[in-house]
């Protein structure tokens, strides 16, 4: 099978999922009662190779790697939330710690964060009137704090990832930009997620191209483009456009995102890392192995392999 982008072989990127497809773990509720087992066991099935963590996994770390294992999953990533424009820095680097060690013991690298300080996404009101915008205060709040938990990190043999979010205070395009001209490029590094930006209102390739040496790790998201129009003319909640179906996955017809021009220049910048396919959906009314596989035959269609 020919590769339709440079650069971007087995021997430098690893194909991961997020449980995201199987159930919600920002909104608990959307969930078809899948289990643990059933997810872990879908996503290598669909020919994935590894995997972030849900709120379905095991506790313990030799649990959880002892299961991946026998499907020979690694972990792509951990989630940690951050609040540091609200003054919990000490308690946020503490649970960053501790999900350090969660992460050595079940052999990972890099560890992916938000700042959920201020955040709308969570709430029952509209998305994009409730995000927040940090005043100077906040950004250095925040990018102190980021520098401050990315030296942990990278004393630990480890990666810290920043993923722009929608709902919260690094939404958009600008919103990294700001971001990373104010953290250190050796100690913060860029989860890209294509579909958070899409959704923002901007091009996520001008977002790739612009910040292609600080990428470290990337989640491809599709967009339903009538839904994303909804979103915003409604007033919708984040949680209201997940159930509405906003978010699909590569490959899928539905999606208005073309991924071989952001594959191509990530390829192209020398990138080297997880691929790591999301796709928040109600696994009740989007079949999440079938999503699952669909994405991965369009990136064995893209990537050649």
């Amino acid at each position: 099978m020919t590769s339709t982008v440079p650069n971007l072989g087995p021997d430098k990127v690893s194909l991961g999922v997020t449980p995201t497809l199987w159930w919600n773990d920002d909104f608990p509720l959307i969930d078809n009662g899948i289990p643990f087992e059933q997810c872990v066991s879908e996503m290598a099935l669909a020919g994935f190779q590894g995997c972030s963590i849900g709120h379905k996994y095991p506790a313990e770390a030799t649990v959880l790697k002892e299961a991946l294992d026998l499907r020979g999953l690694q972990v792509s990533e951990p989630w940690v939330s951050t609040y540091f424009t609200i003054g919990e820095k000490d308690r946020t680097v503490e649970n960053f710690k501790r999900q350090l060690e969660f992460l050595k013991k079940v052999g990972g690298h890099d560890i992916v964060v938000a700042e959920f300080g201020q955040s709308s996404h969570l709430q029952p009101i509209p998305v994009f009137r409730n995000r927040p915008h940090f005043t100077d205060s906040d950004w250095h709040l925040l990018t102190e704090g980021l520098n401050d938990i990315g030296k942990l990190a990278a004393d630990s043999g480890m990666r810290l990832c920043y993923h722009h979010h929608m709902g919260t205070g690094v939404q958009s395009a600008a919103d990294v930009d700001r971001l990373m001209a104010g953290t250190d490029p050796d100690l913060v590094h860029l989860l890209f997620d294509t579909g958070h930006l899409q959704l923002a209102g901007d091009d996520p390739l001008r977002t790739a191209e612009k910040h292609k040496q600080r990428i470290k790790h990337v989640h491809l998201k599709n967009v339903r483009e009538p839904v994303a129009e909804k979103v915003k003319s409604d007033h919708l909640s984040f949680e209201e456009g997940i159930r509405q179906g906003v978010f699909t996955v590569p490959g899928d017809v539905e999606g208005m995102i073309d991924f071989r021009p952001v594959l191509t220049t990530l390829g192209n910048a020398g990138y080297e890392g997880w691929l790591v396919v999301e796709a928040e959906q109600d696994p009740a009314r989007a079949c999440p192995l079938k999503y699952a596989k669909m994405a991965r035959a369009y990136l064995a269609e893209v990537l050649g392999w």
